[in-house]
């Protein structure tokens, strides 16, 4: 029922906002949040901070443009229906390679190996011609048609991106309540007793990391969509640290604030220009994740989650109080 009152206003945008709201706002706002999902659910439920999953997201974006239309003369053409899982199958393997190769880190040295990951296949799609085209990568991807409506428009992008962050969200809801879900927390919480116990850990850090490559190449897919383009600088430092960015301002524990934040970020950066310099725009993001962290840890979504707390608090006693005089 919670999700249906958040549904609705959603599905009432396209009917008062512009084009330009719409599409360089409200769309790219979901699209960045998918992405950044896929790190919140790490974070969240195995207590990992990747940096890679602008890596898993840059490999799912990579084949949906060399299988899809492009304007550079390089790929195979393949049907959107084919490009399409086999972007997502990548991507999931994707994460399950990174999972595979981080399976023994937490902390800091989690951080440090999913971020060289995301550094390397940085510089290795910079300088590969044969499937990334190097520096200057693909241009003129454009969505697909289905049945005629073309995903390119407005309208239709807006819905799609809406419609998979919805599944999104639900897919990691159901995901974290099933049996490996459960495995999942329980070796981010007790991995000593896991074992104790003949699981072996490996398996379900796979899985997570496999997921979350899901999540993210969900979004790459998009993304790649919208922009209408991919190139080394879609993988490289810039937006790993900006899908953390999103992850934290939103809440990093917390996996729907992963849109949360995405809203705030995209507003920043779409109205920064009007307020400061082009150029400062990392030092005003800056202080605003710092604001963030100083006064709310647990993100925006925590502070609100905390505000609406206390505005109950007083019914409460009211109820209270009302029972005990009766």
């Amino acid at each position: 029922m919670k999700q249906a009152f958040i549904l609705i206003p959603l599905l009432i945008l396209p009917f008062v906002l512009n084009d330009f709201w719409l599409t360089q706002v409200a769309t790219r706002s979901l699209i960045l949040g998918i992405m950044a999902l896929s790190l919140s659910f790490l974070a969240t439920y195995l207590g990992v901070v990747s940096f890679a999953q602008a890596t898993m997201a840059g490999i799912a974006g990579y084949t949906i443009a060399f299988f899809g239309p492009n304007t550079v003369g390089i790929g195979v053409p393949l049907p959107f229906w084919v490009s399409i899982p086999l972007a997502l199958v990548l991507a999931t393997v994707s994460g399950a390679l990174v999972g595979l190769i981080a399976r023994r880190s937490r902390g800091i040295y989690a951080i440090m190996i999913t971020l060289a990951i995301g550094v390397a296949f940085f510089y290795f799609t910079r300088q590969n011609y044969t499937f990334f085209n190097g520096w200057t990568g693909f241009s003129g991807v454009r969505a697909p048609e289905i049945a005629g409506l073309s995903l390119r428009d407005p309208l239709p992008l807006y819905l799609l991106s809406l419609g998979m962050a919805a599944l999104a969200l639900a897919l990691v809801s159901g995901f974290v309540r099933s049996p490996l879900g459960l495995t999942i927390q329980a070796v981010r919480d007790a991995p000593g007793r896991v074992l104790a116990l003949g699981v072996s850990i490996t398996t379900p850090i796979v899985a997570a990391f496999a997921f979350s490559g899901l999540l993210a190449g969900a979004g790459g897919i998009l993304n790649v969509w919208y922009q209408e383009r991919i190139s080394s600088f879609s993988v490289g430092l810039g937006p790993i640290i900006d899908i953390l960015i999103i992850s934290v301002i939103g809440g990093l524990r917390h996996p729907g604030g992963a849109f949360v934040g995405a809203v705030v970020f995209v507003l920043l950066d779409t109205f920064a220009v009007d307020l400061i310099d082009r150029e400062r725009f990392n030092t005003l993001i800056g202080v605003v994740l710092l604001l963030i962290v100083i006064v709310a840890p647990g993100g925006l979504q925590q502070l609100a989650s905390d505000w609406m707390a206390r505005l109950r608090r007083p019914e409460v006693k009211e109820k209270s109080t009302v029972r005990a005089n009766s």
